[in-house]
């Protein structure tokens, strides 16, 4: 995996499955991430080939559910998130993987609760020696790239500490989102505390935080110096920030997600949560749209919705 100018899509909850990872690399996304995935729930999977999609599952044994879907179109971009608090657990969940993706990342910047009652997220920045255990044994193991993803700490200085310990385990790149744990969406992301640790360390970084235009790539790479940029709530609003000619109309950005969880066959619960999310960024729930995504049982129905019922019936009849 190259880290050298980079566009990055984020790891994002029930938003990064293949459909959006695919829909964001047509716009020009270098690398992907997927969702995190808790090791627990994938050391429950088995990996099956899906000759109908042309797709690797990681099915969930018992339940049947795709808990994580790849292809081969997106092998050398794809990296997958991992939430764990355990390396012996981390390794036996990315050895299950690691030939499908083109990197293994550890979270290392959740802070929700869930997250962190179970030591795993940001719960890791005060674990340091944890840190270097897991990344290390992932390193001393695993053939591809292993990086990780943190958020600030309640100090540049500390921040600068913890990161240089991660340099130190062998990772290809770190990714920085430029908010503390205790901080909110609307608050300001701090690109210069991002600045801190690229001057600090020798791999790459990638700069995450308020990146909501194409032309934010670039801003942010000046003021951080870091190496590539990962967005998050900018892709999610509108996939088409990666291009540089401009992003295209939302209401386009819709349909042609709509199209590709069809043709993916996406859950449709991480669908609905990713039109409701763009849908509440332009509109409001309340209104037709809202109402009729919130109410859809099926991708059928999200299909008939949107217009794409004929194109549901032609890629459903063809498997």
């Amino acid at each position: 995996m190259d880290y050298e100018n980079k566009l990055v899509l984020a790891p994002m909850v029930r938003v990064g499955t293949l459909p959006f990872r695919l829909l964001s690399a047509e716009y020009g996304a270098d690398i992907t991430y997927g969702e995190e995935i808790i090791d627990h729930k994938f050391l429950k999977c088995e990996r099956r080939v899906n000759d109908f999609l042309g797709t690797t599952d990681f099915v969930e044994k018992g339940t049947g559910d795709v808990v994580f879907r790849t292809c081969p179109e997106e092998r050398n971009r794809i990296v997958f998130q991992m939430g764990t608090s355990d390396s012996v657990r981390a390794l036996a969940a990315a050895e299950l993987v690691s030939k499908d993706v083109a990197a293994i990342d550890i979270n290392m910047g959740c802070p929700k609760s869930f997250s962190i009652s179970g030591g795993m997220g940001a719960a890791l920045l005060s674990k340091p020696e944890l840190v270097h255990d897991i990344l290390t044994t992932l390193r001393r193991n695993l053939d591809g790239a292993v990086t990780c993803k943190i958020r600030l700490l309640n100090s540049s200085h500390n921040t600068v500490e913890f990161a240089r310990r991660i340099e130190m385990s062998g990772v290809s790149a770190l990714a920085v989102h430029g908010r503390r744990i205790k901080d909110r969406p609307r608050d300001p992301a701090m690109w210069c505390e991002i600045a801190d640790v690229v001057s600090a360390l020798s791999i790459p970084v990638i700069a995450n935080g308020d990146v909501f235009d194409y032309k934010h790539f670039e801003r942010i790479k000046s003021v951080t110096g870091a190496t590539s940029v990962m967005v998050a709530r900018g892709a999610l609003w509108n996939a088409s920030i990666f291009r540089a000619e401009g992003k295209l109309p939302w209401e386009d950005i819709k349909r042609e997600y709509v199209r590709k969880c069809i043709l993916w066959d996406n859950d449709v619960k991480s669908t609905k949560q990713t039109l409701k999310e763009m849908i509440m960024h332009y509109s409001c729930l309340e209104f037709e749209e809202g109402k009729a995504v919130t109410k859809s049982k099926t991708i059928a129905d999200l299909a008939n919705f949107y217009g794409e019922d004929g194109y549901y019936q032609l890629v459903t009849k063809s498997r």
